[in-house]
């Protein structure tokens, strides 16, 4: 892999760009929240040829939203079932999308 192909790879918000005590600190979080997470299969960190997780980006707002419910007082596994679940309902609110423009019907009206 070349320097270009790395620095375009940046962009990419799956490529794991970031070691555990870096997205640690940008989280503001411990290490052991990220294994935490892990554990409960919130997120699976991809490994470098070392065996040291790397997360993406994509990785890092998951596991934000979980820490903010975290945060709110909810258990952590609670936290990761609910982060899942509402990762879930946005991708088949935004499968249903499609479908309806693909079918040419309006959309529905938006529930606050």
């Amino acid at each position: 892999m070349t320097a270009d192909d790395s620095f375009g790879r940046l962009d990419d918000d799956d490529y794991p760009a970031y070691t555990m005590g870096r997205a640690a600190e940008m989280l503001g979080t411990t290490p052991n929240f990220l294994r935490a997470i892990g554990e409960a299969r919130l997120i699976t960190p991809l490994r470098s040829q070392g065996g040291h997780r790397r997360y993406s980006r994509y990785q890092l707002r998951i596991a934000a939203r979980a820490r903010e419910l975290v945060d709110q007082g909810t258990p952590i596994e609670a936290a990761c079932r609910i982060v899942i679940l509402e990762d879930q309902l946005e991708e088949a609110q935004r499968l249903n999308a499609e479908h309806r423009r693909a079918a040419g019907s309006p959309n529905p009206p938006a529930v606050a």
